[in-house]
């Protein structure tokens, strides 16, 4: 197929992807069909071409919809058209610990059975996403309505370990322009559309109220939001590490690992929840606020005493704390 001269929108898509893949041999590009993906994959083909970046797009089917396996395979035939080498891998979403509930629910299944099928084709490749800036105000607003700390208002990282993010500066309205300058149709997620979700309830009814009430601006506003407390993010982690290592504490081998209370107990508060969710995130655990105040509840408690934490168990021995496997996993 004749590439045609992009358009403005495409245009503006394809430069961001350049700037960040600009001296990698390969990327991964994750793609479900639909627009901010399409428009990111095809943004990449011709970022490629300029940066001597080789690149791979992945269709993910994750089967949980009624025909998916046809939806995966149009968007592969879409990729294939325009030079891209795409692929389809169909994967199985977790139920969770013995056949209960997936913890976060379906969509965190969804979402880490995806993530887990990209790196396995991306091997030590970085693996690009399609989130754009809408993307980005609706997390922000969502850790709002959470009551969640910085960390989570931070939002999504632009590089966030080996998933880049290069759309986080682009409104989601330029990407379907893009797809519409490219000549391809994408893929509408019904999803996206359904009120059953919180997501696509922000997305059609809180963000529009917000932007006629408060005026325009508002999704850019949140993403600055995000953008500015990445950088205090950076500085806040370097200090939990700095603390981790001072007090002789490695996150890598989580069995049997030790907080000394003292230091603990004397930290200041924010650094203090830090380090516990660092150490228990290294150990696996998806710690939420109740879980980080239980463990710093035990400085204040006497000898013996601890609490149990999904597949980990966290208990006061002396002057330490003691993290080990929960009994009977």
């Amino acid at each position: 197929m004749a590439r045609k001269e992009l358009g403005p929108r495409s245009l503006e898509v394809a430069r961001a992807v350049a700037a960040m893949i600009d001296g990698l041999p390969r990327a991964v590009i994750g793609c479900s069909g639909g627009p901010d993906s399409l428009a990111l994959a095809l943004g990449a083909e011709w970022a490629g071409r300029r940066t001597g970046t080789r690149i791979v797009g992945v269709i993910v089917d994750h089967r949980l919809q009624e025909g998916s396996a046809q939806v995966a395979v149009r968007a592969a035939q879409t990729l294939d058209a325009r030079g891209i080498d795409a692929r389809v891998v169909a994967v199985d979403i977790p139920t969770g610990r013995d056949g209960q509930s997936y913890e976060g629910g379906p969509e965190a299944a969804a979402r880490d059975a995806r993530r887990e099928a990209l790196s396995q084709v991306a091997g030590t490749d970085p693996v690009l996403l399609g989130h754009t800036l809408d993307d980005q105000a609706e997390t922000v607003l969502l850790g709002l309505a959470r009551g969640s700390g910085a960390t989570s208002l931070a939002g999504i990282r632009p590089r966030a370990g080996r998933f880049w993010h290069p759309l986080l500066g682009i409104r989601r309205a330029t990407t379907v322009a893009a797809c519409r300058e490219w000549g391809v149709t994408p893929w509408q997620d019904p999803q996206n559309a359904d009120p059953v979700f919180l997501r696509s309830r922000v997305r059609h009814e809180t963000m529009p109220v917000l932007e006629s009430q408060l005026g325009p601006g508002i999704a850019e506003a949140l993403a600055r939001t995000a953008s500015l407390l990445q950088a205090d993010e950076e500085i806040l982690d370097a200090a939990t590490a700095d603390w981790l290592t001072a007090h002789g504490v490695d996150p890598a081998v989580p069995e049997g690992s030790r907080l000394p209370l003292r230091p603990l107990a004397a930290a200041p508060t924010g650094l203090a929840r830090r380090v516990v969710k660092a150490w228990l995130d290294a150990a696996g655990v998806r710690a939420t606020f109740a879980h980080v105040e239980a463990v710093r509840g035990l400085c204040r408690s006497q000898g013996g005493s601890g609490v149990d934490l999904p597949g980990v168990r966290v208990t006061r021995r002396g002057h330490e704390l003691i993290l080990t496997s929960a009994p009977g996993l």
